[in-house]
């Protein structure tokens, strides 16, 4: 058998050297830059429409258009399927992998919740209730499954699979049929670009449905992910701009701006090395501290680095005192505090310890207290064993 995988991509990226690897540029057809990759707007496309179906509409240009392959597949210019141990798996793997299995896809996501309960926190939850009706009323054999799983606490994530050709164009066949007339009926005015992926981000759930109720044998892999997103770094590097001048208030409209924009962004996915999360801590914290003290932590750290330093070392002390109070080990939140108090002494936050004890405030480390303590009570538990330290 022979195997492709289509790098779905709107941006130019390192290209994997296995030629098994086709990167695909998805919304090709009111892209405003050129990489030289093929596009998805080249015979039967819904090119056009990628601002809502956004990878989708590349899969359904290898729907419709290649067939040079026995088996394909889907991945995305950061996200891989590898192996247990990290590898990239190649094409004789994929091989004996499609004898044993129906399809190659990532491993189930486990929600804290339902899966509705959390589409309609960050969606319309509209949308996904009409899916539901529409799959009652043309594929009644998938009903009962997609009610099911609905309300379970596990998906797929990120449309990534690798399958044969007549498998992939029967689930495609399925996925759109149920899409195309979904569009007719749902409002397509959406608050931002993210919202608008509305088809994109159903799709992770209905594969879920299409493998379990048709009981496809998944070979579910881990998903590694390759380098960290423009946006992320772009949004990072700004932050550094914002604490260089010790504009906090500039730095927390920009981050409220983006978050609006891209409330992705502080996903795992997007923030690879946690330096997002780390500087909403931190412009809060600078706010926070101004609002009740007139001064705040930058008066005495000076540089990106430092202040990143600076909060992994709180938010670690800060972890561990939360865990020692919820297990009543106490030895767990001395040797965290004693691990700090040597980051400081190392001066790897910029300060000798006296200084650190001198500017590092109370909001600061309830704050960080709070980001781990699963109600008020354990978070002031949490402080005032520190502070009997």
């Amino acid at each position: 058998m022979s195997v492709k995988i289509f790098a779905m991509t709107h941006k130019q990226f390192e290209v994997p050297a296995d030629s098994m690897y086709i990167p695909l540029h998805v919304g090709h057809k009111h892209a405003k830059e050129e990489f030289g990759y093929t596009g998805d707007d080249t015979g039967d496309n819904i090119s056009e429409l990628n601002c809502y179906y956004a990878e989708l509409s590349g899969v359904y240009w290898v729907w419709k258009n290649y067939t040079a392959a026995d088996c394909v597949g889907i991945c995305h210019y950061r996200r891989f399927l590898t192996s247990e141990e990290g590898y990239a798996f190649t094409e004789a793997e994929y091989e004996q992998i499609l004898s044993e299995y129906d399809i190659v896809t990532t491993k189930q996501l486990v929600l804290p919740g339902s899966y509705r309960d959390g589409f309609a926190a960050h969606h319309k939850a509209a949308a996904l209730d009409e899916t539901g009706r529409i799959i009652a009323e043309l594929y009644p054999e998938y009903y009962d499954t997609f009610v099911s799983l609905v309300h379970q606490n596990k998906t797929y994530f990120g449309n990534i699979m690798v399958a044969k050709k007549p498998l992939f164009d029967a689930y495609c066949d399925w996925l759109f049929s149920i899409f195309f007339e979904l569009q007719k009926r749902i409002d397509l005015a959406f608050e931002d670009d993210y919202h608008k992926r509305v088809f994109g981000f159903i799709s992770e759930f209905l594969l879920y449905v299409w493998v379990t109720a048709n009981q496809y044998k998944a070979y579910e892999c881990r998903v590694a992910i390759i380098g960290e997103k423009k946006e992320t770094s772009e949004v990072t590097a700004k932050m550094a701009e914002f604490f260089e001048k010790k504009d906090t208030a500039g730095a927390k409209a920009y981050f409220e701006a983006v978050l609006k924009q891209r409330p992705d962004i502080l996903m795992e996915a997007s923030d690879i090395n946690g330096e997002c999360k780390l500087c909403l801590q931190a412009v809060s914290t600078a706010n926070l501290e101004i609002s009740a003290y007139g001064h705040c932590f930058l008066d005495h750290l000076h540089t990106y680095a430092e202040i990143m330093q600076y909060f992994r070392g709180l938010n670690s002390i800060a972890s561990e005192a939360v865990r020692a109070v919820m297990t009543a080990a106490e030895a767990q939140s001395q040797t965290a505090k004693t691990a700090y108090v040597r980051t400081i002494e190392e001066k790897s936050c910029g300060a000798a310890k006296e200084g650190m004890t001198a500017w590092t405030t109370e909001l600061a480390l309830r704050a960080a207290i709070r980001l781990y303590a699963p109600n008020q009570d354990s978070a002031d538990r949490a402080f005032a064993y520190l502070l009997d330290k």
